[in-house]
């Protein structure tokens, strides 16, 4: 794997904390700023609510500008975020912040995604955009943990100006790392929207959705769930958070292994997997070891999802999948915060803590069906471009990226 990849899976790596470092300081930011947890609550929907609609907006203002380029300025964005939230005298202004940083995290995972897979060969595609996914999964495993340390210790501020200088190595790893990347030729706005004529485009988003929806549906009530089902104390949830940060990391890898030689395989075995073991979650939740265990197989089996559909997001989209792999990203989001709904709905109809698996289960097992469209669809040579039926294999009307050393 080139070593360009360690840098883009470090601005990976800096994205990731900021994005969930936030919900372990949230008593902290609430408490300086004198506003309830509700309301700094803010910041984690703000900011996802950034990426969904950033992730389009950056990547359509950035098609006339070549990938590398794009890349240094969505980290200085980050950059700028992450530094207006540690220096930020009121909390309007940190929410500002906020939303800055998230501007750059669908599009940079994007277009990332695309640059990685562009350095490979391309029966290694799925393992180059796994290897720049390690970063986000890392994130969870250390940088979430130790940022929520530091702020708790040393102040919320401090955490957020060393997640800015982790963007600042970010930028200077991809200066100096990152080849020049051009887009395929004569790629602008119109092509890179035809691709949403393609239904197998379409369908890969929606499996995001649904899958990656049915992996948060639990996470997001995994503290009350395990401390008022499985019995588990308040402090251990970060713990358990990092077993599910580990699944994350192992899930990712393999996943990008797998997925370069029997994608929609894979995708059928950890979907399906996935509707199960969330289904067992309501079971298991009541049992400390099982509870953990389950844990990290839902982490493992959803992150599992993320590199063969990005990269069928990829193939799919031909010649022109810069915006169709930064909406995907924002899909994930969308997952999540249609899961947190939904599982915040059940609850609040109260069929207890254990509830939002089911959800999650339904909506893996929902990923799981569109896979099995998905596939007998292309067995058929139908993808809904705009020119009709087509065989699988025709030649794309544009020009295959390059790369240039």
């Amino acid at each position: 794997m080139p070593l360009a990849l360690l840098a883009l899976a470090i601005g990976a790596f800096g994205i990731g904390t900021t994005e969930f470092v936030i919900m372990g300081l949230l008593p902290e930011v609430a408490g300086d700023f004198g506003v309830s947890i509700p309301t700094a609550g803010l910041l984690v929907t703000g900011y996802a609510l950034g990426v969904m609609f950033g992730a389009p907006l950056m990547t359509v203002l950035g098609t006339k500008i070549p990938r590398k380029r794009m890349l240094m300025l969505l980290m200085g964005l980050f950059i700028a975020g992450n530094l207006l939230s540690a220096l930020a005298p009121a909390f309007s202004v940190m929410l500002i912040g906020r939303v800055v940083a998230s501007l750059a995290h669908g599009a940079f995972f994007g277009i990332g995604s695309v640059v990685a897979a562009d350095l490979v060969a391309p029966d290694k595609r799925a393992g180059a955009i796994s290897m720049m996914f390690t970063g986000l999964t890392v994130a969870n495993v250390v940088g979430v943990p130790l940022g929520t340390f530091v702020g708790q210790s040393a102040g919320w501020r401090v955490t957020f100006g060393l997640v800015a200088a982790l963007g600042v190595i970010g930028l200077l790893g991809i200066a100096r790392l990152v080849p020049e990347v051009s887009g395929p030729q004569g790629a602008h706005l119109r092509h890179e929207l035809a691709a949403f004529k393609n239904v197998q485009v379409l369908l890969a988003m929606v499996m995001t959705v649904l899958g990656f929806g049915g992996v948060f549906a639990a996470i997001t009530y995994i503290a009350p769930m395990m401390t008022h089902v499985a019995g588990f104390s308040d402090g251990s949830v970060t713990w358990l958070l990092i077993l599910f940060g580990l699944g994350m990391v192992g899930g990712n890898l393999v996943g990008g292994k797998f997925a370069d030689r029997a994608l929609v395989p894979l995708l059928y075995l950890s979907l399906g997997a996935l509707a199960v073991v969330l289904a067992l979650f309501t079971l298991t939740a009541h049992h400390k070891i099982l509870a953990a265990v389950t844990i990290v197989l839902i982490g493992a089996l959803g992150f599992a999802t993320v590199p063969p559909l990005q990269k069928r997001v990829l193939d799919q989209a031909h010649g022109a999948p810069t915006l169709a792999s930064a909406v995907n990203i924002g899909a994930f989001n969308l997952g999540n915060a249609l899961s947190a709904w939904l599982g915040g709905l059940v609850i609040s109809a109260g069929f207890g803590y254990t509830a939002p698996n089911w959800v999650g289960a339904v909506l893996a097992a929902g990923a799981l069906v569109l896979a099995v469209v998905s596939a007998a669809l292309e067995r058929r040579g139908i993808t809904g471009r705009s020119t009709g039926t087509t065989v699988i294999g025709a030649v794309p009307a544009e020009q295959p990226t390059t790369v240039h050393h």
